[in-house]
This record gives C-alpha cells, sequence and structure tokens, in this order.
C-alpha cells in the first residue's frame, strides 16, 4: 500500500503513485483519501475506513468501465447491450459503492455504536447468504450434470425412448451450430410423404429432450398426415452444450431448425411449386424459445402451437419458489438477477408475453385448467396480446403436464381443427 504521501499537496502527492505501472488501487486510495475523508493515520480505526473509501470508490470505477466496455461493444456491434441486466447491475455496484463511502465518511459515528455495528453486519452477511442461494439456485436450474455424475444442477435429460418404439420411422440427423455446437433431431416423414400436409417442428420444455416429451404428439401429428421434426435443444438430449436459458439462447436454436426443415422441404420435394406449410409445436420453454424466434430472429412460420406457455419468467420464478414453501421476495428477483448474469441476458426483461404482441402468425394455445404454473387469468391475458389469429384450448382435467397424455382425443381434435384453417390458406 506504499507510494502514497497522505500530508503532500494534491499535484505532488499524484507524482508519487506509480501511474507508469497502471496502480489503478493506489490512484483509487490518494483521491478517495482526500475527497471523501480527511487523512488522519493517527487514529486506529484510519486503515478500515480507508479501505472501505477505497472499496467504495473502486465500485464506482468498476461500473463506469463495466458501462464504457459494455457501450463500446455495442457500437461495434459485437453484442447488443440491452440483452444484459444493466439497471440492476448498476443498483449492484453503484449501491455497494456509496454504502462503502457512506460507512467511510461516518465512521467516527459508527464506531461508538456497537449494536449498530452488529446490526449492519448481521444485514450484510444475510444479504450476502441471500446472493449465495440465489445464485447457486438460479445455476441448478440451467445446468445439466451427465447421468452417473455428481454436480450442481439437474441431471441432463436423455433420449430414453426412441421413434420405432411408438412405431415411427425416423432418421436422425446434427443441425450444426458452429465448429463446436450442433442439434440433433429426428425427422418422421408423414405416413404418405408425397402427399405430406407439411413440416411441424417440435421443441421441449426445461428439463425435457425429444425422447421424453415430443414422441407422443409426433405420433398423433403423423397420424394426421404431418411429417415432424422432433428437436432437442442446446443442452439436453442428443445436443451439445449443458446449459439451458429459458428460452433466450433457445430462441436461436428455433431458427436454426427452421431453416433445416425449410432445406429438408427442398430436397424432398423439388417439383413441387407450392411451399409446404412450416408449423411450430412448443411445450413449455419451448413456447418462449418459439415466441421470441418469431418477434426477434425473423422466423416466419404458417402457425405456432404452444402448449403450457408463460408469460413473464419473473412470475414463473415467483410462482415455483412459493411451490417450495420460499419467500419471493427479494428471492425470485436474485434469481433472475443471477441467471441473467450467469447466462449474459436480461433475465426481467425476457417476458414470452411482450413477444406475443410482436407476433402475426396464426397461434393455438394450450392450457391445463389445473396449471399451478400460470393461472387462467395470466392465459387469458396471454391471448389478449396476439395481435392475429388466436385460439384456446382448456383442458379441463390437466395440470403443467404433457396435454396429450392427458387427453389425446381432445389434443388431436383441437390441433386437426386448427391446422385444418390454416392449411385452407395455403
Amino acid at each position: 500500500m506504499g507510494g502514497v504521501n497522505w500530508h503532500k499537496s494534491l499535484p505532488y502527492g499524484i507524482n508519487r503513485i506509480s501511474i507508469a505501472t497502471g496502480d489503478t488501487f493506489e490512484i483509487a486510495n490518494f483521491f478517495l483519501s482526500r475527497f471523501i475523508m480527511k487523512p488522519e493515520p493517527s487514529q486506529p480505526n484510519f486503515t478500515r475506513r480507508k479501505y472501505l473509501a477505497v472499496a467504495g470508490g473502486m465500485a464506482w470505477m468498476l461500473l463506469a468501465a463495466t458501462l464504457t466496455l459494455l457501450w463500446l461493444l455495442h457500437q461495434a456491434q459485437i453484442l447488443n447491450v440491452w440483452q444484459f441486466p444493466l439497471k440492476q447491475i448498476a443498483a449492484f455496484l453503484g449501491g455497494g459503492g456509496l454504502a462503502c463511502l457512506f460507512l467511510a465518511r461516518f465512521w467516527g459515528f459508527w464506531q461508538h455504536r456497537r449494536w449498530l455495528q452488529r446490526l449492519v453486519w448481521m444485514v450484510a452477511a444475510f444479504f450476502a447468504l441471500l446472493n449465495l442461494l440465489a445464485f447457486l439456485f438460479a445455476y441448478s436450474l440451467t445446468h445439466f450434470t451427465p447421468p452417473g455424475t455428481f454436480g450442481i444442477g439437474l441431471p441432463r435429460p436423455v433420449n430414453s425412448r426412441l421413434p420405432s418404439d411408438f412405431g415411427l420411422e425416423y432418421t436422425t440427423d446434427r443441425i450444426p451450430v458452429n465448429d463446436r455446437e450442433w442439434l440433433e433431431s429426428w425427422f418422421v416423414p408423414a405416413p404418405n410423404p408425397s402427399a405430406s400436409k407439411g413440416t411441424i417442428l417440435l421443441f421441449p420444455g426445461q428439463g425435457g429432450s425429444k425422447g421424453k416429451q415430443l414422441l407422443a404428439p409426433a405420433q398423433v401429428l403423423h397420424r394426421l398426415g404431418y411429417d415432424a421434426l422432433l428437436v432437442d435443444f442446446r443442452g439436453v438430449g442428443g445436443s451439445s452444450g449443458s446449459t439451458s436459458t429459458i428460452g433466450v439462447r433457445e430462441a436461436k436454436d428455433v431458427a436454426l431448425a427452421v431453416t433445416y426443415a425449410r432445406q429438408l422441404q427442398q430436397q424432398s420435394q423439388p417439383q413441387i411449386q407450392r411451399r409446404s406449410p412450416i408449423v411450430l409445436y412448443g411445450v413449455s420453454m419451448g413456447t418462449a424459445a418459439i415466441l421470441q424466434a418469431v418477434a426477434r430472429e425473423n422466423v416466419t412460420p404458417d402457425a405456432i402451437v404452444l402448449e403450457l406457455p408463460f408469460s413473464r419468467l419473473l412470475e414463473a420464478v415467483r410462482v415455483r419458489l412459493d411451490a417450495r414453501g420460499i419467500p419471493t421476495f427479494p428471492m425470485a428477483e436474485l434469481v433472475v438477477f443471477w441467471g441473467g448474469i450467469q447466462h449474459g441476458f436480461n433475465g426481467f426483461a425476457h417476458n414470452p408475453i411482450d413477444d406475443a404482441r410482436q407476433v402475426r402468425t396464426p397461434t393455438l394455445v394450450l392450457h391445463g385448467e389445473g396449471d399451478r404454473w400460470m393461472s387462467l387469468t395470466q392465459i387469458d391475458e396471454l391471448i389478449t396480446a396476439f395481435p392475429a389469429q388466436k385460439q384456446l384450448t382448456i383442458f379441463p382435467n390437466a395440470g403443467h403436464q404433457l396435454l396429450v397424455t392427458v387427453d389425446r382425443d381432445l389434443w388431436s381434435r383441437s390441433i386437426d381443427r386448427f391446422l385444418r384453417v390454416v392449411g385452407d390458406k395455403f
């Protein structure tokens, strides 16, 4: 901590700081001791005040550097800065820095009130513990561990069943994301490929895979005369990776899968002039990925089917915490904050209902009346948000579960009726 003469005047004192070596800590130390607190080295608590002042100043300097770096990267079009939780980052660093500066300035009042010290340290420790628990909870919800291994996260969803177990012919392929990542897909052709009514892409929910959640719907769609393309998001099933972003990164997976499906159509039906319809079907988290892909990734399907959707990420986290008996405030906000930090997006802005307002595609929503994660009032709000043609089917004896397994006939009739209306336009 050497290098600063506290009794020198400003012009001379700053010359004593090793600026050439980039000693940012010493620079902050010097200026804060000049302007935030008076240098009183003889006092026993001076060092504590000095460190508090330096910590506060460093927090503000880090905030300024972070915002500047993000702005430069945004201007260079390297990343979209609005995907980051800027308000929360500013509140965390700015508020923490301000608290340190406040304590440094009024340390004399603080040091003579032991009860206040204990109270503040208890509050700080409790807040730190809450943040640690929220960080670990967010991590465990969005990371998967391979089967048979120990780690923080959910067991990695695998494809324990195959289309052949349902009497379906299929081919397996990999859709490249980049040089290191891919999506695994199963293509199930229609019973009469030359008379296929279109291609339906199916996407699983959080913690699901195509072998776990999509085979039963694909079997019904196959009987209705459609080609089915079942896709694992990154992190699950046969795809690469080991993380989930609750529909944010998965929107790009949807866009890649749609491009791949159109290529399959062109290869199998090169002589047909009329374009075959593309329909997107998603379960739970898959619905959020579909809505974001349509609203922000320029994906243009002919129709979408949303089963068990949610409206807002923060609300979804609150409901799940409440179901576990965990106080929702401020835990839900902290979980969403740290989840966004871990994966580089603004969790507070991850609201499928906002994307729904941008969707001009015919939409069918399937909902279980007893779904404890999404109330009928919220479903009505979501349906109202769609500006184009929309339909809603309520399953009276179902909760948040795969609806085709609850009432296969109602599920099949709802899908068939909706797709017939959409198909008449092509």
